[in-house]
């Protein structure tokens, strides 16, 4: 899996459970940034939320699962 396809997985969750369109979520989660894995173990990929505070904790929530289901990501 890649940055672009969680990316992709993140946005038609919050769409799912908080409505809104893919480019309002696209926007506020931001670009997914893979880090190298030898020194990022737990989790290789961040990013870096924005917009107001709901949707902020709307996505800070979905990452907390997606950490724990896809925490490994290639580059692109």
């Amino acid at each position: 899996m890649t940055g672009d396809d969680i990316l992709d997985l993140m946005i038609a969750a919050l769409i799912r459970k908080a409505g809104g369109s893919a480019r309002h979520w696209r926007l506020a989660i931001g670009p997914v940034r893979v880090h190298h894995p030898a020194t990022h173990l737990h989790c290789n990929w961040s990013v870096s939320p924005s917009g107001n505070p709901r949707d902020v904790a709307a996505i800070e929530h979905l990452l907390d699962e997606f950490r724990l289901s896809h925490s490994l990501v290639t580059h692109r």
